[in-house]
């Protein structure tokens, strides 16, 4: 007996000590708690529906919806300002696991740089929750251009346009911008970046050869590039993309420096306990490793790979302060 009465004590302890981290947990997850028992979970997107960024997010919400335990997972379009409207949502929501962001990084990462006040800061506002995929942006020209690659499209604006052209980008002072910037100032064109209010609405006027040519990311331009609608010409990244292995790298056309690619996350507004964003973290991570997730993933164009939270802050910081050497090159000055 002597034995005996200790050990129970101990087991009664160390019973007591696993419900109070239990208890202590299922606090911390309040919000968790509420969207397994069919909570709505918003989805930010800063660009108009029909477009590759609302496509993307349609489609791993509907599987999301499964992982989080049937929580309503609605996407919820803010366009305008180049995803600004929708970051200043994230900003002023509840940091309570029931609204998230999901962008890539022209919002995050590129408007910080190129305007003065935009209504939040990355670093300070939000918390990133993972990243799950890469993309190249990419030069593409319309169906109504003869030009099928980068050096007939430049004869084309030459023989045509006197060299003068317009080449429509999804968002104003976007990294698309800087690269018409570029890639005008090595042929010696006189090239003007024509914005939009996201790729949907510039997708419609190079469909209807309304404008000769767009630069904005592959799932914004593969599905009409199959059908032939349109052609692209070039990309970004440090080699050919899968999905276009016939079309060169910007750096095949002598424009080095384009390789660091952008990417896809989600953030959460600052504050929101790691526990929430981990639950969601992990759901996120599930889902793009699903074999139908990642072929449709990689059939709009994206390289898909999961990135956990802190690697993907490091990542997006990184990502900025590259662009920043490129964007104070150009001589832009924040607006």
């Amino acid at each position: 007996m002597s034995f005996r009465l200790p050990r129970r004590r101990s087991l009664l302890q160390l019973s007591l000590s696993a419900l109070a981290v239990a208890a202590t947990a299922f606090a911390a997850l309040p919000q968790a708690a509420q969207a397994q028992s069919g909570r709505t979970v918003r989805l930010l997107v800063g660009f108009p529906a029909g477009g590759g960024t609302d496509a993307i997010a349609r489609l791993l919400a509907e599987k999301l919806k499964d992982e989080l335990g049937g929580a309503n997972v609605l996407v919820e379009n803010k366009p305008g300002a180049g995803g600004q409207l929708a970051a200043q949502a994230l900003k002023s929501a509840p940091a309570d696991g029931s609204t998230f962001f999901l962008t890539h990084d022209h919002t995050v990462s590129i408007l910080p740089l190129v305007v003065k006040t935009p209504g939040f800061d990355t670093a300070h506002d939000f918390t990133p929750v993972a990243g799950f995929a890469t993309f190249a942006n990419a030069w593409a020209v319309s169906g109504g251009t003869p030009a099928k690659t980068m050096a007939e499209y430049v004869a084309w604006v030459k023989n045509t346009g006197n060299g003068k052209g317009a080449v429509g980008i999804p968002a104003p002072a976007s990294v698309p911008e800087f690269l018409v910037k570029v890639v005008a100032e090595k042929y010696k064109l006189d090239l003007v970046a024509a914005p939009y209010r996201g790729s949907a609405p510039m997708m419609a006027d190079m469909l209807g050869n309304q404008i000769a040519a767009g630069l904005g990311s592959i799932p914004d331009f593969i599905e009409n590039h199959r059908h032939g609608k349109l052609r692209v010409v070039a990309v970004m990244g440090d080699k050919r993309q899968a999905q276009l292995p016939d079309v060169p790298t910007l750096a095949e056309l002598g424009l080095p420096g384009f390789e660091d690619l952008p990417f896809y996350g989600v953030f959460a507004p600052a504050g929101t306990p790691k526990p929430v964003t981990d639950a969601f973290s992990a759901a996120l991570a599930k889902v793009v490793a699903l074999p139908d997730v990642k072929e449709r993933l990689t059939a709009m164009g994206l390289t898909v790979g999961f990135v956990p939270g802190a690697q993907f802050s490091a990542k997006e910081r990184a990502y900025s302060a590259a662009w920043a050497k490129v964007i104070k090159a150009t001589g832009f000055v924040p607006q």
